[in-house]
């Protein structure tokens, strides 16, 4: 892959010698900007490149002495969810949602009670629901998430949302949010930074709790959107269907075509953790200036779980993060960030 040369944070050079073109009070002044309250930033986060490329970075694009310097117009970060702001082991959490909804499709159109792969998911066998292909997990998706109003689909998201537990942590899926990757946002936001989350899982359903549980109001999440179709009730009042028509693969290319058409902006900083994230990170740092692009490695198998196959790591279809990604990153200059080394702790509860 073409090296971006846009990078930030890992070679600081384009910054020095651009600092060296500006009067002796001017370089002072960005000195003194980075040099303070460093040590009360990203309190979750271990000092190293990782954590100090974050701050670098905003600090140069938020300045207005920096040769960096961005608009505040244009100060937008993208953030993949699953993987990169919380859990997705063993399985998608909107995937597990699709599969509880199972019975309640089922209930209502029994031809499928038969019929693969809802016979699989009604088993209960986790092992075989695990071997399904993308294509019997699209037309799960398809079943369970379309054919009613776009109310009655928030009424139940957010019910199951509220109320679901991850099997390992018995705790509440919206409690598996990563603490460090919180902090970053708030950094961001606090820097006149614009947050959205890009992500290949349900635009509707993330927004259903995107708000409350990562700051980012629902008009800010880009994610794969199906169709919707307007009609009456019985009433005369209106309102939308969903329907099994898919609009928006938010994934791979999908991922900056989505930024184009949602956000009309190129974004300044990327985060993903995963293949699904590559075109994203490669369409942040093809604009001109100052980019940050950053990839979460799941290396800590004690506190949360390990997968790659980079370095070496277990293989996983969900996640996949390969070795030619993570040699991408080397050679373009993105930050790999390691869970295990650059994480003091995960979760807010620990």
């Amino acid at each position: 892959m073409r090296r971006s040369g846009h990078a930030f944070g890992i070679n600081r050079r384009g910054l020095i010698s651009s600092a060296v073109l500006l009067s002796t009070p001017a370089l002072l002044r960005i000195t003194s900007t980075l040099a303070q309250d460093a040590s009360n930033l990203l309190p979750s986060w271990s000092d190293g490149p990782a954590r100090q490329a974050i701050i670098d970075f905003v600090r140069a694009t938020s300045d207005q002495a920096s040769p960096h310097f961005v608009p505040p117009e244009e100060r937008i970060a993208t953030f993949d969810q699953d993987g990169t702001l919380w859990v997705e082991h063993p399985v998608y959490t909107q995937v597990v949602y699709c599969f509880e909804r199972v019975p309640a499709v089922v209930a209502q159109k029994p031809e499928l009670k038969d019929r693969e792969p809802f016979k699989t998911v009604l088993s209960g066998d986790h092992e075989a629901m695990a071997k399904l292909s993308l294509h019997e997990l699209e037309e799960i998706l398809l079943a369970t998430l379309t054919g009613m109003s776009v109310e009655v689909f928030d009424t139940e998201a957010k019910k199951w949302i509220e109320t679901a537990k991850h099997p390992r942590w018995k705790r509440l899926y919206t409690d598996l949010v990563y603490q460090p990757m919180l902090e970053v946002m708030q950094y961001l936001r606090a820097n006149g930074y614009r947050t959205y989350i890009v992500t290949g899982g349900g635009q509707d359903f993330v927004r259903m709790y995107s708000q409350q549980v990562y700051g980012i109001p629902p008009e800010q999440v880009v994610g794969t959107a199906g169709g919707t179709k307007y009609g009456y009730d019985k009433d005369g009042r209106p309102f939308l269907t969903k329907e099994p028509k898919l609009l928006l693969n938010d994934n791979d290319a999908g991922k900056p075509e989505g930024i184009h058409l949602e956000i009309g902006r190129r974004p300044r900083a990327a985060f993903g953790n995963s293949t699904g994230d590559r075109q994203m990170l490669e369409y942040t740092g093809a604009g001109d200036g100052a980019r940050l692009m950053m990839l979460v490695l799941h290396d800590d198998a004690q506190r949360e779980y390990q997968y790659g196959p980079a370095r070496g790591l277990p293989d996983t279809k969900v996640g996949t993060f390969t070795q030619q990604l993570y040699d991408e990153a080397m050679n373009d200059g993105w930050i790999v960030i390691s869970m295990k080394n650059d994480w003091k702790r995960i979760f807010a509860f620990e």
